[in-house]
């Protein structure tokens, strides 16, 4: 079975850095594009950061020159680096994965458990 574990997340002030890890595991054959969204209470999921295994990134623009996204192919995992956190980055951020898993051999898109990021004023 094929799973995303995310890591990372919490309370911190204003203006403050945290890095989210989320890594897949299980029969993966590849992965395509690996990302962030995130939703605040009350508004929809929104994508924060994606990046492909080639490492083309996407950025949202409200969080364009603060966040970073990266992976490390080898170990099926995605990063995000949050610096210059505001009150308006408060959200339960999600990883998602778009693979091909190999047994049995399919394409699949698959969500982490949510990672509550808290920024207080």
């Amino acid at each position: 079975q094929v799973q995303l574990v995310e890591s990372g997340g919490g309370l911190v002030q204003a203006g403050g850095s945290l890095r989210l890890s989320c890594a897949a595991s299980g029969s993966i054959h590849s992965i395509n594009t690996m990302g962030w969204y995130r939703q605040a209470p009350g508004k929809q999921r929104e994508l924060v950061a994606s990046i492909t295994s080639g490492g083309i990134t996407n950025y949202a623009d409200s969080v364009k020159g603060r966040f970073t996204i990266s992976r490390d192919n080898a170990k099926n995992t995605v990063y995000l680096i949050m610096n210059s956190l505001k009150v308006e980055d408060t959200a339960v951020y999600y990883c998602n994965a778009k693979l091909l898993s190999i047994a049995p051999l399919r394409l699949l898109e698959l969500w982490g458990q949510g990672t509550l990021v808290t920024v207080s004023a």
